[in-house]
């Protein structure tokens, strides 16, 4: 598997994007190869204007993964019927995002059914075992990044999907 890099505040950092592909650690493709970009949407419901112009500037030269409204959504599909029994009938809800203490809606529906933090736990990333099962899951959600406010919205089994389809042409 290739190396998976943190590459924070993408969109402000100009001149970073070439050197991080110049990393000789790194395996990178200039001709075929693109980073993928992950962020949530929600805070773009309130906070952040312009995420037209974001996606568009994004999609220039990378792939853009996107949640609506965090994260924690794309772990949640890993669980099986997790669409039917805790996203369908919970979306006003998790759209909303509310928080209760520190902790979002679609945090503690995560942390129900896993038991832990999420944000500090490397245990989370054994739901990678169930990764079909969040790709099958997020085929009955809103997929499209471009019209994603005010919708539950992943498209993170549809990239990698995409990469395990890839025949290399």
């Amino acid at each position: 598997m290739a190396p998976v890099r943190s590459y924070t505040n993408w969109n402000s950092r100009t001149t970073d994007n070439e050197a991080q592909k110049d990393n000789q650690e790194i395996a990178f493709d200039k001709e075929r190869d693109k980073m993928i970009i992950v962020f949530d949407a929600d805070i773009f419901e309130e906070k952040v204007q312009d995420y037209d112009k974001l996606v568009a500037s994004g999609e220039k030269d990378n792939i853009l993964a996107v949640t609506n409204p965090a994260f924690e959504l794309f772990l949640l599909l890993h669980f099986e019927n997790s669409y039917e029994q805790d996203i369908l009938p919970n979306e006003e809800a998790i759209i909303k995002n509310g928080k209760e203490g520190n902790q979002t809606f679609i945090y503690q529906l995560l942390l129900g059914k896993t038991g832990i933090n999420s944000k500090k736990n490397s245990k989370i990333g054994d739901l990678a075992a169930n990764v079909d099962t969040a790709i099958s899951q997020e085929k009955k959600l809103n997929q499209d990044i471009h019209d994603c406010k005010g919708k539950i919205t992943c498209n993170i089994g549809s990239i990698i999907e995409s990469i395990r389809n890839d025949d290399g042409k």
